[in-house]
């Protein structure tokens, strides 16, 4: 799986988010995610809505995520 497949995973399963994925080994990645309903949420909520956009392939084709999840006001 590419940084850009992910990318687009998130965004497509997160209407309206911009997602900002690296990678430095193709295996590791790492995510900078902004939506604005991530609002009034708690780390962990934010971090479930983009695993939930992802689905089973967190933990098989994504072996590692480093997730940064924030408003477009915490930028």
């Amino acid at each position: 799986m590419t940084p850009e497949q992910i990318k687009n995973l998130i965004e497509q399963g997160l209407p309206g988010a911009r997602a900002d994925v690296g990678s430095p080994d193709g295996t590791h990645f790492e995510a900078v995610v902004v939506h604005e309903d991530f609002a009034g949420r708690s780390v962990l909520e934010r971090h479930r809505m983009v695993y939930d956009s992802l689905g089973e392939r967190v933990g098989g084709e994504i072996h590692a995520l480093s997730l940064r999840t924030i408003t477009p006001d915490e930028q």
